[in-house]
């Protein structure tokens, strides 16, 4: 993490600065505001602003967003009475760290506000075949393209990537493509010259010089217009970009990491993205599958969180119940790991007991998790077995087996693992057959909307 402390180095500021390098923030120092958004504009790129609560915190940040630069800040001070420190974070601080330091609190304030502490959890087969095609590619300078649906965790395997990357102690810097105007993007990315166009008093660094020896992370890629592309592309190409106003090219060494939630390959068949520009970012696809087909991730992930946010809000850590792990795994989760995260967050706030039970589970309307459909399932199951037993006396064991894996997946409302569990055979084996059956003509029932299908 790249920590800016702001304001003078002196007693407890200093021991709090090499608290901070001792957690493994990377920290320079300016001693005014005024130089803090200097270096910023310049591209000394800082993931946080540490700056001293008597100086002008509201108008840094508002100088600050007038040139489109969001960096989260926190404020320190000596014997800072508590009206002072309600003041900075009135300001716009995000947080308040006192001085003399705590150096678990410097380590917990640096981790919560810039959010750097995303691990990758993979006990999940599916995303384990993910993360060995990482370790494979990471070292490499490939350019990469993550795609998978929107919460499935593509940022998180983007900083992953760049961990394990030659480049790992460079800057990452991520840039949302869908979050920025049309108008304001190129200058992001390229950054512009003064006098460039209304509102460019100084010349501002754009992300690809930010990230210069790093990686830079391209999020929702697909979101860029087509003009604009074709000026990534030349600058993925040669390795260099031209800011806007500006009339020479500044070389940049970077690698090129993408991200999608929508078909890119369809996006080129209707005419809103370039073809070339895909062959370009797309070396290697590593495609993050959702949450509803690596259910063993489910429950470590479920942990994870409440471990965090237990931590965050200072209460015990609970176990989940059985009950409520059941209702966990049989839930599609839409919004996938994003959408999990939020839930458990809300269980560890809204959990009374020694466990977190299954009604502290809430959906983003408030509404509880449904039941866990297995007992209902088996019960139809079983009774779609007798049926196939009864009718196909003289039937060949193939045909019989056909039908009992089609009976079965239907009154499952195509859940392929619930199938898979009820007759007592793997994943892997139930899919080949359903191959099998589908290869010859067989009608396969497809899931059904609402149920997991993995």
């Amino acid at each position: 993490m790249r920590l800016l402390v702001v304001g003078k180095l002196n007693g407890q500021l200093s021991v709090a600065v090499k608290m901070a390098m001792n957690t493994g923030a990377k920290v320079s120092h300016v001693e005014t505001t005024e130089a803090a958004t200097h270096a910023l504009r310049a591209g000394q790129g800082a993931d946080l602003l540490m700056v001293e609560y008597t100086l002008d915190i509201a108008g840094l940040i508002a100088t600050n967003e007038s040139e489109r630069i969001r960096v989260p800040v926190v404020a320190c001070g000596v014997d800072a009475d508590p009206m002072r420190a309600a003041a900075a974070i009135k300001a716009g601080a995000k947080e308040f760290i006192p001085l003399p330091p705590d150096a678990e609190l410097i380590a917990a304030v640096l981790a919560a506000v810039t959010d750097d502490n995303r691990p990758m959890i993979v006990r999940d087969p599916a995303m384990e075949t993910v993360i060995r095609l990482a370790d494979q590619v990471a070292p490499s300078e490939a350019s990469i393209l993550i795609t998978g649906e929107s919460g499935s965790g593509k940022e998180v395997m983007a900083r992953y990537v760049h961990a394990k990357s030659r480049r790992a102690k460079a800057p990452f810097i991520s840039v949302n493509c869908a979050a920025i105007p049309e108008n304001l993007l190129e200058s992001e990315l390229f950054g512009h010259e003064k006098g460039a166009f209304t509102g460019a008093v100084a010349r501002r660094v754009g992300k690809f010089e930010e990230a210069d020896g790093g990686t830079l992370l391209l999020d929702e890629i697909s979101e860029m217009d087509a003009r604009l592309q074709a000026k990534l592309l030349r600058a993925i190409q040669e390795r260099e970009i031209d800011r806007v106003g500006g009339n020479k090219p500044v070389k940049v060494n970077i690698r090129i990491l993408a991200t999608s939630n929508r078909d890119l390959a369809q996006a080129v068949k209707d005419g809103t993205f370039r073809e070339d520009l895909l062959y370009r970012l797309n070396v290697v696809n590593l495609r993050l599958p959702p949450l509803r087909e690596r259910p063993a991730d489910v429950i470590t992930l479920c942990e994870h969180f409440v471990k965090k946010y237990s931590a965050a809000n200072g209460m015990p850590e609970k176990p989940i119940s059985a009950e409520a792990k059941r209702r966990l795994i049989a839930h599609r989760w839409p919004g996938n790991v994003r959408e999990l995260e939020n839930a458990m967050h809300r269980a560890v706030l809204l959990s009374p007991g020694a466990e977190i039970e299954e009604f502290a589970i809430r959906l983003p309307d408030g509404q509880p998790l449904a039941p866990a459909p297995d007992v209902a399932v088996a019960r139809g199951a079983q009774m779609a077995a007798d049926a196939v037993s009864r009718t196909f006396v003289g039937s060949t064991v193939a045909e019989v087996e056909q039908q009992l894996i089609i009976d079965t997946l239907e009154h499952c409302l195509g859940n392929r693992t619930h199938a898979a569990n009820i007759l007592g055979i793997s994943i892997r084996t139930l899919r080949n057959k359903l191959k099998e059956y589908s290869d010859a003509g067989v009608s396969v029932p497809p899931p059904q909307g609402g149920v997991a299908a993995a």
